[in-house]
């Protein structure tokens, strides 16, 4: 007897694949080049700019130096620290009214509107098709002292209770603070309504009849489920609506006082009327950095980083 000692015939070798282009390599690099020297164009070379502007020193006359001069930050910290804190705090009503309004029409767009929901959306954003300052302008005459919505304000007893928290002064709303967040709220509201309407009609149904058929009543199943899902949407909203709005002027220099000025009016006086150009840029940066920072914590304390 013999064995066959022969090794099986080896399977051939595949032909090695050619080596993509390195053209083809590049093409996500191209495709992204314009947005990116678009970012430095108009974001990073004026941020260099104004960064180098919070440090000279002199006058429009003589010209500016770069010197190095950081005590302007603290010198402007410390002199409008107060319209800061206005800013902030205008801002963060006008949010916390965004967020009520909006949130009950987003979640009846999202689950009530059926075929009125385009319609309804269209009606969020018409805002849009007019502008900024004219729609700041029709408040004017919303908040006028013979308005009739002051009227009915007056009658319900209702400038009272503002009153007494400082948000009107007796009997007349513009020109207060309350004048002001009036038209932040309504300036910002689509930007808080538009993530939350996309956040809620991500929202799978069956997740709500699950909770329907486990007992959990209407309350419990918003508070359970569609807040949790929601929060995607809200925290997107929070910082649209509250980012723009502390740097707003619009809103303070037609509908305030000059004692309900935000830190944005001041900005704009320093770069256009006073013309010191460093203590403006100093300002700027300061408020970016008091952004920045709270937007930070406000999204690490939200829990969540998934935004819409």
């Amino acid at each position: 007897m013999t064995t066959a000692t022969d090794a099986p015939p080896l399977a051939p070798t595949p032909a090695p694949e050619p080596r993509r282009k390195k053209r083809g390599r590049l093409t996500p690099y191209w495709l992204l080049l314009p947005g990116i020297l678009w970012l430095v164009v108009f974001f990073a070379l004026p941020m260099l700019y104004q960064a180098s502007t919070s440090v000279q020193t002199g006058s429009l006359e003589a010209g500016y130096k770069v010197t190095w001069h950081f005590a302007t930050y603290w010198n402007a910290l410390t002199e409008y620290w107060p319209q800061f804190l206005t800013s902030i705090l205008y801002a963060g009503i006008a949010t916390v009214f965004c967020l009520l309004l909006g949130y009950p029409l987003a979640y009846l767009i999202a689950f009530k509107a059926g075929r009125w929901r385009n319609l309804v959306l269209i009606l969020v954003i018409a805002p849009f098709f007019t502008s900024f300052l004219i729609r700041t302008l029709a408040w004017k005459t919303i908040l006028a002292d013979s308005s009739p919505v002051v009227s009915a304000l007056n009658s319900l007893h209702i400038l009272d209770l503002t009153s007494a928290l400082g948000m009107t002064e007796g009997d007349r709303v513009l020109a207060t603070p309350l004048a002001v967040v009036c038209g932040l709220t309504y300036n910002f509201l689509p930007f808080m309504i538009l993530p939350l309407y996309t956040s809620l009609e991500r929202i799978d149904p069956r997740l709500h009849e699950a909770a329907h058929d486990l007992y959990a009543k209407p309350a419990t199943t918003f508070r359970r489920v569609t807040f949790p899902l929601s929060m995607p949407g809200v925290v997107s909203g929070t910082l649209l609506t509250f980012i723009p709005a502390s740097g707003d002027y619009v809103n303070a220099q037609l509908l305030g006082s000059t004692s309900e000025k935000m830190i944005g009016n001041v900005i704009q006086s320093q770069f256009l009327t006073v013309l010191d150009y460093p203590t403006a840029a100093a300002l700027s940066f300061i408020l970016m950095a008091a952004i920045l920072l709270m937007v930070t914590l406000y999204i690490r304390r939200a829990g969540t980083e998934d935004l819409v």
